[in-house]
């Protein structure tokens, strides 16, 4: 399938400093955008926890916040999830964790009688507990005795610590082990008290349950984040490494400040867009720059085959002419590519809706900088550091009987 006439020329180096300049704004924006924290970074990166539920009834974001802070949450994110079958579906989004604070947890011990140099009036040796375990999530409270437990005695102990809520239910606490005196303790997570808020203040508009909850600490948050530019730069490093080896050192930081413009503007664009920025968008972004350095290595391929046909060609004609040659492969390439994103940003919802349009926005950036920042950039080098060294391909070289090489690229103004 052909889109263009076979050996036709465009000079797309014509408007490269134009589209450069534009690059450099694009870039130093969306820097400028992350360093500012207007990125509105998610549950993974941030910490705190997340639901996602329908209601069964009309409400509004107002009411869903009113809701949510008369329970106690501070700075509630109230995001309406696109859902032709429920027009009534929300994420409700909490800083708040599950997770049980140090101080709480030596308060619930003290009350259990854990420890030592325990009153004897309050704590008798037959109501002393010889190890409290708290869950990861916080929701669970594990207690082993020396006697058998006083059910009633435990709840009455751990209820009156402040920050601890019970799961309601008859059987809570109740025997894990008998034979062990092992207590366990069922508690109210963040996810079942944001629940617990909605269905008092809505009623019977509230949901029943949560389709999904999820939370993460503040400190697993940024150990996340941290690592998902950790794999970003050691992707970028591995890639010039492969450039350079694979062609030599001209092509290799063209291609990798190609591919820092494609992640930055990328992420500046979700930015600007409104979009959260979370694990989601990472794998969307590392996916862009493998896509990106496929098409910058197959136009590289293509100038460094041109350099040994058309000798004497100006480094500029090269990349004109490769870039004109490969120009319907790349259409058909990117073309196939976006319908399929395409499909999966109108049928996809939630997470998967929101990878494709991160692709989509990431993969037009990739062609752009193949053409408009790799190819520049190693234009330059080729010209300002190369040529100078004897080594570029800009000067012209002499056939074997000593004549210039008659097949020099022409390009139209």
């Amino acid at each position: 399938m052909r889109f263009f006439s076979s050996g036709k020329v465009y000079d797309f180096m014509r408007w490269r400093a134009l589209f450069v300049g534009l690059s450099l704004i694009v870039t130093i924006g969306s820097i400028a955008l992350l360093a500012l924290g207007k990125a509105r970074l998610g549950t993974d990166f941030r910490g705190g926890t997340e639901l996602e539920v329908a209601f069964r009834g009309h409400v509004d974001v107002a009411e869903i916040r009113h809701a949510v802070t008369s329970a106690g949450f501070t700075a509630p994110d109230v995001i309406k999830v696109d859902d032709p079958k429920n027009p009534d579906r929300y994420l409700v989004r909490v800083q708040e964790v599950s997770t049980i604070a140090h101080e709480t947890q030596a308060l619930v011990e003290r009350k259990l009688c854990s420890g030592s140099n325990l009153p004897a009036a309050e704590c008798p040796p037959q109501k002393q507990a010889t190890e409290v375990r708290f869950s990861p999530g916080g929701d669970k409270i594990t207690v082993r005795f020396a006697d058998e437990p006083d059910l009633d005695w435990v709840r009455q102990q751990v209820a009156t610590v402040p920050g601890i809520h019970l799961h309601p239910g008859a059987n809570n606490p109740h025997i894990q082990n008998a034979r062990d005196h092992k207590v366990e303790i069922e508690l109210m997570s963040k996810g079942d008290q944001l629940i617990g808020a909605l269905q008092r203040s809505l009623g019977a508009r509230a949901p029943e349950h949560a389709l999904r909850s999820e939370w993460i600490g503040p400190r697993a948050g940024a150990q996340l984040r941290d690592s998902a530019i950790k794999s970003i730069l050691i992707e970028i490093v591995f890639i010039m490494a492969y450039i350079a080896f694979r062609f030599d050192l001209r092509f290799a930081p063209g291609g990798i400040i190609s591919l820092i413009h494609d992640a930055t503007g990328s992420l500046g664009m979700l930015i600007l867009l409104g979009k959260e920025i979370d694990l989601t968008t990472v794998a969307a972004i590392l996916t862009v720059i493998g896509y990106s350095v496929n098409d910058t290595v197959v136009i590289y391929d293509r100038v460094r085959e041109n350099i040994g046909k058309l000798r004497g060609a100006s480094f500029r004609d090269l990349i004109n002419i490769s870039t004109s040659e490969m120009l319907g492969r790349t259409i058909l390439t990117t073309g196939t590519v976006q319908m399929s994103l395409l499909a999966f940003f109108i049928w996809g919802t939630g997470t998967l809706k929101n990878f494709a349009f991160a692709l989509t926005v990431g993969f037009m950036f990739g062609i752009y900088s193949t053409i408009y920042i790799a190819l520049p950039v190693t234009e330059w080098l080729d010209k300002v550091l190369f040529s100078r060294m004897g080594g570029g391909s800009n000067t012209g070289t002499k056939g074997s009987r000593g004549k210039p090489n008659a097949r020099r690229a022409t390009v139209p103004a």
